[in-house]
């Protein structure tokens, strides 16, 4: 066999390989294969596929440009661009995007990565043209109809919005595991209903909301299915008849299943009816007696959290870089500072810089029902956009939101400082054109001082007097 039968040989192995998950085997095919052919485009294509998701971004580069170099491919140029736009190389991506299109312009994909990069680059009529493109060339190419979702949900355009949102992979994934049909707002009237999880803890706390509007349309019997450190605390969740742990999960008993994030859709939400029974969560009554005695006795108690799940796809945006970062806060005098900061992180808060007194309680916090009962004797929250703040907001807690200005969620609409899903006590903090935090962490201080003074006098009306903590 020549060499160049071989690699062709090795090449397809590779492929099997890779499809088995088998990454270290493929990948040492396609080396064997570019020792026989080094010219093997697609090789060179595949392995920086390996290499990329390996993290190693410089090695996929070259494989990419190499293989480019030998046969300009579409596929090639997606991949590319992809690694690109992750380094916020917009302008080269674009370029290669470009390319991509020129030779495949009858690809859903590419039109819907080069949506994306808008999207990303804050150009969204332009990315939702992109999506559209690709739907017309592809009307069930799912990635276009779940990019564009966050495009339409983030300008509030939520009837289209929701629609296209039901083309996430959760729905795909949880409707092999039931064998009962997917709700999709028939009557419910005498119905069992299991309501499946997906996505993270703050979704599932966000969306958990609908529950007992599925019990307001006649359903006889509500499970829900969440992750195991929100079991004790759904056990609050109004509607809900029992909770299971998706690590627990019981056969399938139910009439008809759906998830959270499709509740929106069936129950036809819109901007201005989006069901906000504030509050829709609260602290175990045990708990909360047990966490009286570790916190601050006197003066305005404020909970921090400065970073998110690093697996989260934006996290280095949305996740403050440090602690330090904080630091200003110290300077407002009159405040007990909480760390619920748990996971990434939590272990700086029993080393805090110096001037920011921290109280770090991380450790002793062993799931959400027990971050609800430390919150439920906190005046304010500050947290970036992790589950803390959804729970801050079902349970009521005031709550300072820190937001990127590099892909700010789609929950959070565009340019709001208030949120229509926590109403009253939400309040957004959002970063400057072009991002950073330094001055948002400035209006931080001086909002802090301004809430200060006014908790200060409310309180001193009452002096004298025995009245509830104020939020």
């Amino acid at each position: 066999m020549n060499a160049h039968l071989e690699a062709e040989a090795l090449f397809f192995q590779g492929n099997q390989h890779m499809k088995a998950g088998e990454t270290i085997e493929a990948e040492e095919c396609f080396r064997q294969a570019l020792l026989r052919n080094p010219e093997f485009a697609e090789a060179l294509t595949n392995l920086g596929l390996l290499r990329e998701q390996a993290g190693a971004m410089e090695e996929a580069e070259a494989c990419y440009r190499q293989a480019l170099a030998i046969h300009p491919d579409a596929q090639t140029l997606l991949n590319l661009g992809a690694m690109l736009l992750a380094r916020k190389s917009f302008a080269e991506a674009e370029a290669v995007n470009r390319h991509a299109l020129q030779l495949a312009p009858d690809s859903p994909a590419a039109w819907s990565n080069q949506g994306v990069l808008f999207a990303c680059m804050k150009r969204e009529g332009e990315a939702e043209q992109c999506y559209r493109t690709a739907l017309a060339l592809n009307g069930s190419y799912a990635n276009a109809r779940f990019n564009l979702s966050y495009i339409l949900l983030r300008q509030g355009r939520f009837e289209e919005g929701w629609y296209h949102l039901q083309a996430r992979k959760w729905v795909d994934i949880l409707g092999k595991y039931f064998t009962c049909p997917q709700w999709c707002g028939e009557s419910l009237i005498g119905k069992s209903v299991v309501i499946g999880f997906e996505a993270g803890h703050g979704d599932m706390i966000q969306f958990c909301r609908y529950a007992v509007m599925l019990k307001e349309r006649g359903a006889a019997w509500i499970s829900l299915i969440c992750h195991p450190d929100l079991t004790s605390l759904f056990a609050t969740l109004p509607g809900v008849d029992e909770v299971h742990s998706l690590q627990n999960m019981p056969a399938p008993k139910w009439d008809v299943w759906t998830l959270p994030l499709s509740l929106p859709h069936y129950c036809h939400t819109r901007l201005d009816n989006i069901p906000a029974p504030i509050p829709y969560l609260t602290a175990d009554p045990l708990k909360v007696a047990k966490w009286a005695a570790l916190l601050p006795a006197s003066g305005l108690r404020v909970g921090l959290a400065w970073k998110g799940n690093p697996r989260f796809e934006n996290d280095a945006d949305r996740s403050l870089p440090s602690l330090a970062m904080l630091a200003p806060l110290g300077h407002v005098s009159e405040l007990q500072f909480v760390s619920l900061q748990k996971g990434a992180g939590e272990e700086k808060a029993t080393n805090p810089p110096a001037g920011l007194s921290l109280l770090a309680l991380g450790s002793a916090m062993t799931d959400f029902a027990d971050t609800a009962a430390v919150m439920s004797h906190l005046d304010l929250i500050i947290t970036v956009d992790t589950a803390v703040a959804h729970l801050a907001g079902a349970m009521g807690v005031k709550c300072w939101l820190l937001l990127p200005d590099y892909r700010p969620d789609w929950r959070w609409l565009a340019e709001r400082t208030d949120s229509p899903w926590y109403p009253k006590q939400m309040r957004l903090f959002r970063q400057p054109p072009g991002g950073g935090w330094p001055s948002v962490i400035a209006m931080l201080v001086e909002a802090l001082v301004c809430w200060r003074n006014e908790r200060t006098h409310r309180e001193g009306e009452f002096a004298g007097n025995v009245v509830p903590r104020v939020r």
